[in-house]
């Protein structure tokens, strides 16, 4: 593979970072990555996973810059949260912010629980609430 050739499809394909059909109708993003037909591999999807951990934990530790005080299972519970949500549905936990802020681990596992969020996600909701109730996975 040759600089030459990354750039001439690099002009020919583009650079897309969000998906777009092409066009006969394949989703497609990157430089021309044909996502319905080639998909993704396990080394790059967990390329993607370890970027977006992190992009979670610090989304968290944006809300909570005492979380790595907490217990493993409190960080990993808020960050698999923070990662199913994103920040600007995790800001509307208002009451469950305040409660792990001064420690109220309990109430904030039953603002967890007490939201359309839960209601959605099932039995995610109830492990991550245990977890955050608890301390221990």
């Amino acid at each position: 593979m040759t600089d030459k050739l990354k750039a001439m499809l690099l002009r020919h394909e583009g650079l897309r970072l969000y998906p777009y059909l092409d066009g006969v109708g394949n989703i497609t993003i990157g430089c021309g990555r044909n996502l319905t037909d080639n998909g993704i591999t396990s080394d790059e999807c967990r390329v993607m996973l370890d970027r977006d951990i992190g992009i979670a934990i610090d989304g968290v530790r944006s809300f909570f810059p005492d979380m790595d005080n907490w217990s493993p299972a409190r960080r990993d519970a808020m960050t698999d949260m923070m990662f199913n949500i994103g920040m600007t549905r995790l800001a509307g936990f208002k009451k469950m912010i305040g409660a792990i802020k001064t420690g109220a681990w309990i109430t904030a596992s039953r603002e967890m629980l007490n939201s359309q969020w839960a209601r959605q996600v099932g039995a995610r909701a109830d492990e991550l609430a245990k977890m955050v109730e608890t301390g221990e996975y």
